[in-house]
């Protein structure tokens, strides 16, 4: 019998002097050799805790087995009977804090690099051009409308499809993919990936149209003279602000708008694609998760001198991967800890010159379980910058709640939906996904959107 190796094989990536000026992958993946000695570390346990943990319900020891067996393709069959976006969840999903935390062999080393193989087979099969699409079943003759191309729409539209149901998928903006595409960075997630998942999809039968506003172009309820079902996956796009004297001045972004310049409008590509984004020598970004850490290190790439993450917590706090932060201090971002921004100062022509600070202390827990920060009465300081990015989350458009009677949101402007079926307050509209929860994480996004396509199969197929 072999010995237990509690060691995972590390992933190749580019130095930090070499990416931190360019916007190729940081991570380069798994060789087939790589990618076979970490899947062999598994021990293929009876009860797996790995699925479990696994918001789409994968069967990690399945497909794990089958690339330590060399499989590619079957493995990647494994995962795709459950997951329509492996390469995408394998480089921007939370394993360490879903799968890979219920790996048994984290209880005494490292647990199976379960995204990193994810993300090995579905690179794999499309280096190989083969890519298979699962045969489909007759049309039911039910039509399903879906609000959002983001990974809760992908998700029900996908599945739904294998169902036999006729889908649309109605995109507001001119590129499908929503925060994969506007939200998350070309180094994290190349945007031929999103495009490479989409186009499976759409190979599913799926239809996708373009710019096309739901709660403008047409709103729920004409949707519903249509359509049998719609889900609504529109994910969270209105920015949370500081509220705080001076975010009216120029250098002052929203972390939407800065990753949405550089992401889906190609920003860092310019002058080649006419959507500047002005250069800016000392940025500061407000906010410890992964949006702040992805508007840090993008601004180092695009050629900013110094950039710091004010944070008001300390290290230990932050919400980011852990990954994501280890990537950010090894390419120099400067992380400015217990710190609370208090007021913006402009220049006379009207543009960010500094910001004013305040220090803070970490008392006792508040309702998420974190140190609550205290301010330091007369800790006032000023640092110097030019531009800052206001990354400390976002809620939903009112838009579709706004042209929705009768659907009921909470305080925050997210839609109520029950938690185990997305089902929302008006008959036969679902939804899932951040326009839900709020700004969280893709794989979650996809969890929500299997549940809710089981539910409108199930309520759909019930005889009345």
């Amino acid at each position: 019998m072999s010995p237990v190796d509690y060691v995972r094989r590390p992933m190749p990536k580019q130095e930090p002097f070499e990416r931190v000026r360019n916007f190729d992958e940081v991570a380069l993946g798994y060789t087939a050799e790589l990618a076979r000695e970490e899947a062999a570390r598994c021990l293929a346990c009876k009860k797996p805790g790995c699925v479990d943990g696994c918001p789409v319900g994968i069967d990690i020891p399945r497909f794990v087995g089958l690339v330590a067996d060399g499989e590619f393709a079957a493995a990647i069959r494994k995962v795709k009977e459950t997951n329509a976006l492996p390469a995408v969840c394998g480089r921007v999903c939370p394993q360490e804090e879903q799968c890979e935390k219920l790996c048994v062999l984290g209880k005494k080393g490292d647990p199976v690099a379960i995204g990193r193989l994810e993300r090995f087979v579905a690179d794999r099969e499309a280096e190989e051009g083969a890519g298979e699409v699962p045969s489909l079943p007759p049309h039911n003759g039910l039509k399903i409308a879906i609000v959002g191309s983001g990974p809760a729409g992908i998700t029900v539209a996908a599945d739904l499809a294998l169902r036999g149901y006729q889908v649309t998928m109605f995109e507001a903006l001119h590129a499908a993919g929503g925060v994969l595409t506007y939200g998350i960075p070309e180094f994290r997630l190349p945007k031929a990936i999103v495009r490479r998942e989409v186009e499976y999809v759409k190979s599913l039968g799926v239809e996708l149209r373009l710019d096309y506003v739901v709660g403008k172009t047409r709103t729920i309820d004409s949707l519903g003279e249509t359509f049998d079902a719609t889900f609504v996956g529109a994910g969270a796009g209105l920015p949370w602000f500081l509220e705080i004297p001076g975010e009216n001045l120029n250098g002052v972004y929203s972390a939407n708008e800065y990753l949405t310049r550089c992401n889906l409008m190609s920003g860092f590509r310019f002058p080649a694609f006419d959507t500047p984004l002005k250069r800016s020598a000392r940025v500061a970004v407000f906010g410890g998760g992964n949006v702040a850490m992805d508007s840090a290190r993008t601004a180092l790439r695009l050629g900013a001198d110094e950039v710091h993450i004010v944070y008001r917590r300390s290290h230990d706090e932050l919400p980011a991967r852990a990954e994501e932060v280890e990537h950010a201090e090894e390419e120099g971002v400067i992380f400015d800890f217990l710190t609370l921004p208090v007021q913006l100062i402009g220049d006379d022509r009207g543009w960010l010159t500094g910001i004013e600070c305040r220090r803070m202390e970490l008392g006792d827990p508040d309702d998420s379980g974190r140190r609550r920060p205290v301010e330091i009465p007369g800790s006032e300081f000023v640092m110097e910058m030019d531009a800052s990015v206001c990354a400390i989350g976002n809620s939903p458009n009112p838009l579709i709640s706004m042209t929705t009677p009768g659907l009921e949101v909470g305080k925050r402007g997210n839609i109520v939906a029950d938690e185990e079926t997305g089902q929302t307050s008006r008959e036969r509209v679902w939804a899932g996904g951040d326009v839900v929860t709020g700004a969280a994480t893709v794989i979650s996004a996809m969890g929500a959107g299997r549940k809710a396509a089981r539910s409108i199969d199930q309520t759909l197929s019930t005889p009345v």
